[in-house]
């Protein structure tokens, strides 16, 4: 038996033109209040880039060869062992919450030259974000490349507040369902 070997170019019928290839969409910057043009840039289930000209760049990047992904979350992933963090190239250190049933459990953590961040889902569609226990912005994501920010009055934040919180954001999106809504759903399921 003869092996096949895959050619790398696909046959093309004869008296057909090959089509262009699609550009890339390539989404405008984010325009925040405090800090002017965010990028947020998520390659599903691989990696989440947060820059722009006044923040510095963060990395979430998911290890390659990881379990398979989890569909429901842009990075692909709530296992902290699988995540690299990164700050300006400057490692930090993360931990997603399980996601299970209280929405509690959804809260990301996230350390970063001696500061503690939590984003944790406050509502249907937002979560507080908050360093060191100080509450400094509301999110809203999908877990896509929109995020939405609404910096505290009172907060302070700096330019590494906003790329952790953006990162954050888009990797695992934001808000959540109370625990009670989520009994209904599940208890629904079971009944014929």
């Amino acid at each position: 038996m003869t092996e096949r070997t895959p050619s790398t170019t696909a046959a093309q019928p004869v008296g057909l033109k090959k089509r262009p290839e699609a550009p890339q969409a390539v989404r405008p910057p984010l325009d925040d209040t405090l800090f002017g043009a965010v990028t947020v840039t998520v390659d599903t289930h691989t990696r989440v880039t947060v820059s722009g000209p006044a923040i510095p760049r963060t990395v979430l990047v998911r290890a390659p060869g990881a379990a398979r992904p989890d569909p429901h979350i842009a990075i692909g992933t709530r296992a902290a062992g699988e995540l690299t963090l990164s700050v300006d190239g400057a490692p930090a250190w993360i931990r997603p919450g399980k996601g299970r049933i209280r929405r509690s459990t959804y809260k990301v953590d996230a350390t970063h030259d001696g500061a503690r961040y939590r984003l944790t889902p406050t509502s249907l569609a937002t979560s507080r974000f908050t360093r060191d226990g100080r509450h400094l912005a509301d999110f809203s994501a999908d877990g896509d490349e929109t995020v939405l920010v609404e910096w505290h009055p009172d907060a302070d934040p700096e330019p590494v507040d906003a790329s952790l919180g953006y990162t954050l954001a888009a990797a695992y999106g934001t808000g959540g369902q109370p625990t009670w809504i989520t009994l209904i759903d599940v208890v629904s399921e079971l009944i014929p």
